[in-house]
């Protein structure tokens, strides 16, 4: 118990899961208004294949793009997990899982946005 009442006061840790967290709220919200604000009539491009020519655009459901929503929140509780079980073997290990965790959540929002 005593690995996490130092893994929560270290300023680092909190200063990247502030930054992991407000990365996911805004790639959940991204997508979310991105739903919202689209026309669902002939559903959402969630594909481009350059090979096929002027077809190259593929549509997808709703589904497709709230996997973006599922994927940043999993990628957010699991580098949580992980740092947390990794602080007491090693502080800047558990830094670099969650600055990898940062990288992973604004690749996920610049790839969800394109």
């Amino acid at each position: 118990m005593p690995a996490a009442k130092n893994y929560f006061q270290d300023r680092l840790v909190l200063l990247l899961l502030s930054i992991n967290a407000f990365l996911t709220l805004l790639a959940t919200l991204s997508v979310l208004f991105r739903l919202q604000g689209a026309g669902a009539s002939n559903g959402f491009i969630v594909q481009y294949r350059a090979n096929v020519g002027i077809s190259g655009f593929k549509t997808g459901s709703v589904l497709s793009l709230i996997s973006f929503i599922g994927f940043a929140i999993v990628v957010f509780v699991a580098n949580t997990v992980l740092s947390l079980r990794t602080y007491h073997i090693r502080k800047q290990l558990a830094v670099v899982v969650l600055g990898l965790g940062t990288l992973l959540l604004i690749l996920n929002i610049i790839v969800g946005n394109a």
